[in-house]
């Protein structure tokens, strides 16, 4: 089974940008695409971005397009998300999973995108930005 770690999580001040490392073992028989899930104080759990590992493909939540960036490191089974102009609503508990690409995952907007349906995650990093 895929073990995820996260790391990378902090406090900052609105504007600036960290970077969120997620490790994975047991990857290959488990999963074929790998996220990024969120949930603030008082709020609902939110994917905020995914990549179809190994071909690329990425899904980003609408609140966050144009300031995350997830990618992936083929040799060491990681894959990152670039934060930059991080707002105080971003401040959230951040977690990694993995789970299975689908063609149809987001269909809210009235069409569907393609996305990851995580089946497992890690324990989470916290993320803090202060205005």
């Amino acid at each position: 089974q895929v073990q995820l770690v996260e790391s990378g999580g902090g406090s900052v001040q609105a504007g600036e940008s960290l970077r969120l490392s997620c490790a994975a073992s047991g990857y290959s028989y488990s999963s074929n695409c790998m996220g990024w899930l969120r949930q603030g104080p008082g709020k609902e759990r939110e994917e905020v971005a995914a990549i179809y590992t190994g071909v690329g493909s990425t899904y980003y939540a609408d609140s966050v397009k144009g300031r995350f960036t997830i990618s992936e490191d083929n040799h060491k089974n990681t894959v990152y998300l670039q934060m930059n102009s991080l707002k105080p609503e971003d401040t959230a508990m951040y977690y990694c999973g993995a789970g299975w690409w689908e063609r149809a995952h987001d269909c809210d907007s009235g069409s569907c995108v393609p996305g990851c349906r995580t089946d497992a995650w890690g324990q989470g990093t916290l993320v803090t930005v202060s205005s």
